[in-house]
């Protein structure tokens, strides 16, 4: 049975409007959700952690939540694979196939990042308009169709961006924007990684989103995509860079997630 399947033999025919991924430390956005089913992955075929043993991601949970927020049916999948857990780019397409086969016209992602700019610092949000994708990986690799021919112009939503901004101007959060760079992690980028990043035109930097988007727009969908800085790029800043920093630092953008997605999920 599929993941489809298996969730509409307890959900009947509810129908998704939106999806919301996870990122590093945000697991507490998922407490936004009432009256919500839960469907570990592992239950899930073809999810993050189906049939094989592992441990996830500190810092990322590891259900697909639906439920309500305010009007809108809401999918939120509470964490992601990364690239760098099984060196698979396409580690996140079946859970998007499911959610937008469930109804979902809408994708909403959040990450944590590093920043490039030193407008922006730690605990701010910088919003994707566009990214690069330096892991050199591609979801799509392999698709036997022509569906994996995406064109990415535009491929973060400008009315979605816009309408965020209007939102965040309102709330009086702070939310800045700029091209995200993907690297593959899971180390941490080197001083001379980060400066090519900036002679790039990159403003934010961190390992994952980018696989999800393209996949995203392969299905049709609009993509909305947000950072949680929770540090600055190596050797921008006098600190030490770790994953206890992210999830530590993720919990104060989350504050401000937690403000800003209700509010865009309900204008959508």
């Amino acid at each position: 049975m599929d993941a489809t399947q298996t969730i509409q033999q307890r959900t009947g025919d509810t129908k998704i409007d939106i999806a919301l991924v996870l990122g590093s430390g945000l697991a507490a956005l998922a407490d936004m959700l009432e009256d919500k089913t839960a469907f570990p992955y592992d239950e899930l075929e073809g999810f993050p952690g189906y049939g094989r043993a592992g441990g996830r991601v500190s810092g990322h949970g590891s259900e697909l939540l639906i439920g309500k927020m305010g009007s809108k049916s809401v999918a939120i999948l509470t964490g992601r694979e990364h690239y760098y857990e099984h060196g698979n780019a396409a580690a996140m397409r079946v859970a998007l196939e499911t959610v937008q086969a469930l109804g979902a016209k809408t994708l909403l992602l959040t990450n944590s990042a590093g920043s490039l700019d030193e407008d922006v610092r730690p605990g701010n949000l910088m919003m994707l308009n566009d990214h690069i994708n330096y892991a050199g990986m591609n979801p799509l690799i392999g698709e036997a169709t022509d569906k994996r021919f995406v064109n990415m112009v535009d491929a973060y939503d400008p009315r979605l961006r816009e309408l965020a901004q209007n939102i965040a101007r309102d709330l009086d959060i702070p939310l800045s924007e700029g091209v995200y760079l993907w690297y593959s992690g899971p180390s941490f980028e080197t001083v001379a990684e980060i400066q090519m990043g900036i002679r790039l035109g990159a403003n934010s930097v961190g390992m994952s989103t980018a696989p999800e988007v393209i996949v995203a727009r392969m299905l049709g969908m609009a993509v909305w995509a947000c950072s949680g800085i929770t540090n600055m790029g190596a050797g921008m800043a006098n600190e030490t860079i770790s994953h206890t920093q992210t999830k530590n630092v993720a919990t104060i953008c989350a504050q401000k997630f937690q403000k800003l997605i209700p509010a865009l999920v309900e204008a959508i």
